[in-house]
């Protein structure tokens, strides 16, 4: 942990300052347990009486962590975007929940509720599908890797992981998908549901594979960038927008074609917003990125308390309120560190 100014050392050029801390610890293991703290942990999917438990966290870390590395990684090698990330982060959502828990298609899945009955046509589970596909793309993979590179800054043009590591942690995530297929969960899609599930995994690969980088140009007239708290309030509404719609739309008369439309809608208008405003995702600083991914986990923040109050749950989410809280030390950590590297030279 950093505990002084003077840990900040200057170097030449346009580089990021780089911190004495930053090569004490790996920025791949840091990712590997990250991702399912913030996609399991801070959500209350495993509170901690869960998470913690030593053979549950052994097949998040595995899940997470190496879908979240991995995705970094292709992201990288292929010299690609944010783009690219998100939709390698749609892949693995798909992964996830179609390939292993295979929640996409079970009506009966423990966390799906009436989105087990609406918006459910030919044997899937279309709302909600849709919904856990924008929330592992964005919270599972997408924030974590930007965080990830905003405290190791030093390493975001390098890989994090020998290619050797990246096919142990192939072969690791293929291992617990299959393990999740056949242990965790008993119901069985049909082949065919299965096997489109598996082909949307390859399409999705593919189009991050092959997106241009930049994904768009745009011109070369200077651009004023709005101040970071707005990436976070853009951050905060998309989020609480997804959940609103999701949330709500059972339970209203909302055609369940409409609440689909209007959460695909929501997706394109937070990334055409964000890509606007960061000038094409070029001219944003490490602050902008910051407050963009801490709006997103702030909702999550904020109801972390009233998960713990909430007695109705048959799960034990006792200790949601301090993960809440540790969660937002984190951000103002990872802010206090882009501030040292700025004061000490540019970069951030």
């Amino acid at each position: 942990m950093i505990k002084k100014p003077s840990d900040v050392v200057s170097v030449k050029g346009k580089e990021p300052v780089r911190l004495k801390t930053e090569g004490r610890i790996s920025p791949a293991l840091v990712l590997f347990i990250l991702s399912p703290v913030i996609g399991e942990l801070l959500s209350g999917s495993s509170p901690p009486a869960e998470f913690f438990n030593p053979l549950t966290f052994a097949i998040l870390a595995a899940l997470y962590g190496s879908g979240a590395v991995i995705a970094r990684e292709l992201t990288h090698r292929w010299g690609k975007g944010l783009p690219s990330l998100l939709i390698l982060g749609a892949a693995y959502g798909v992964i996830e929940e179609g390939l292993m828990v295979k929640s996409f298609f079970d009506p009966g899945w423990v966390d799906i509720g009436l989105l087990g009955s609406y918006g459910r046509w030919a044997g899937i589970n279309w709302v909600w599908s849709l919904q856990l596909t924008i929330y592992h793309s964005v919270f599972s993979i997408t924030i974590p890797v930007m965080l990830v590179t905003l405290l190791f800054p030093m390493q975001r043009s390098r890989s994090l992981v020998s290619r050797r590591k990246f096919n142990v942690l192939c072969l690791l995530l293929a291992g617990v998908v299959i393990f999740g297929f056949f242990f965790l969960t008993p119901y069985r899609p049909q082949l065919i549901q299965y096997l489109l599930a598996g082909a949307a995994v390859v399409i999705l690969a593919t189009i991050a594979r092959w997106l241009p980088n930049p994904l768009f140009t745009r011109g070369t007239r200077t651009m004023h960038l709005v101040r970071p708290r707005w990436f976070g309030v853009i951050g905060f509404l998309g989020t609480f927008a997804l959940f609103f719609i999701s949330w709500l739309s059972p339970e209203s008369a909302l055609h369940p074609l409409v609440a689909i439309l209007l959460m695909a809608g929501l997706a394109v208008l937070v990334a055409s917003a964000v890509w606007t405003l960061s000038g094409g995702g070029v001219a944003w600083s490490g602050m902008h990125k910051l407050a963009l991914a801490s709006g997103g986990l702030s909702f999550f923040i904020m109801f972390a308390p009233l998960l713990e109050l909430d007695k109705t749950r048959p799960d034990n989410m006792t200790g949601m309120t301090l993960v809440g809280l540790a969660m937002a030390m984190f951000l103002m950590w990872i802010a206090w560190r882009i501030r040292c590297r700025k004061r000490g030279g540019k970069g951030g």
